[in-house]
């Protein structure tokens, strides 16, 4: 694939980080996407995010992920102890809950508001071919109504994601359809500036200002346009070398005054840790100088943007 040609940076060229420094209250809160870490068990990956300078982890809690949602009374505690152990956050978590009445959802969601998780990300929506895309919307809206008010009830917030392709609010503005009569204190959006650059080109400011009042959390991760035989295609790459304008977008977060955890994916390739495998296929030291990379980029563009 033609994003095979971005590697990682040598670790000279990196600023060393050695143990975890607390953030100034003013700077950004990162929290890495433990997808990218499942190579690693729970003391491994907490002691990995501590190293590389990351505030808290956004723990994988569904099929495939960090965690089984079967088995989540057992593994989120001992998952969550592991990353406050090594002083790092773990109030974030990604799942694949879009039912109040699946009996697994509620046990992941009770599990973890007992342990003081405050976020999660909800699974995404697809429309089907069968009635028309506004009476899917109808349906949608009153199973994210159910879900809000699950949410409510346990003391926990819920974000949709705003991501490209087929699926249910790729645009923001019918992400907006869908949660804008819900309580944004318990159902809300995570938003990706990733996937709403692909969606919005250049309108993507007027959906961020759209939603804003809905963003409990945020994702980070950068793409870029290229053409092949078969026509033009995104693709994945580090913070910084995509179309994301990270100048503009930090400064919109700053001029909004938004303010919330970001959970940082690395979705280019890093010998299959971008899709969760627990075998990588390069050095594990590759993917810890990328992640390194981005997360100095991070934050050295919202520094700029709040100082600018």
């Amino acid at each position: 694939m033609h994003a095979e040609n971005v590697v990682p940076m040598d670790a000279q060229d990196i600023a060393p980080v050695h143990g975890r420094v607390a953030a100034p209250a003013d700077d950004l809160e990162v929290h890495i996407f433990s997808k990218h870490l499942q190579f690693l068990d729970f003391p491994a990956m907490a002691e990995a995010a501590a190293e590389l300078g990351f505030d808290g982890v956004d723990l994988t809690v569904r099929p495939g992920g960090h965690v089984e949602p079967e088995r989540a009374r057992d593994d989120l505690p001992r998952a969550v102890e592991a990353v406050r152990q090594n002083g790092l956050k773990a109030e974030m978590m990604t799942t694949a809950i879009d039912d109040a009445s699946d009996s697994t959802s509620r046990i992941v969601l009770e599990t973890a508001a007992d342990l003081g998780i405050r976020y999660y990300r909800m699974n995404s929506y697809r429309h089907t071919e069968d009635g028309s895309i506004a009476q899917s919307l109808d349906a949608f809206r009153a199973q994210a109504q159910d879900l809000a008010a699950l949410n409510r009830e346990l003391g926990i917030r819920g974000g949709y994601q705003n991501h490209a392709g087929n699926y249910v609010g790729a645009s923001i503005w019918e992400l907006w359809a869908l949660i804008r009569d819900l309580d944004p204190a318990w159902l809300g959006c995570q938003y990706d500036i990733r996937h709403a650059t692909i969606e919005g080109g250049l309108s993507w400011p007027q959906g961020l200002r759209l939603i804003r009042p809905y963003i409990h959390t945020i994702i980070a991760k950068d793409v870029q346009w290229y053409q092949d035989d078969d026509g033009w295609r995104v693709e994945d790459v580090p913070i910084g070398q995509g179309m994301v304008n990270w100048e503009d977008y930090f400064g919109l977060l700053a001029a909004h005054e938004i303010r919330v955890p970001l959970s940082l994916h690395l979705e280019y390739p890093i010998g299959g840790a971008e899709h969760g495998r627990r075998d990588v296929s390069v050095d594990q030291k590759v993917v810890f100088e990328s992640m390194r990379r981005d997360l100095a980029a991070m934050r050295t563009y919202w520094r700029e943007a709040q100082s600018g």
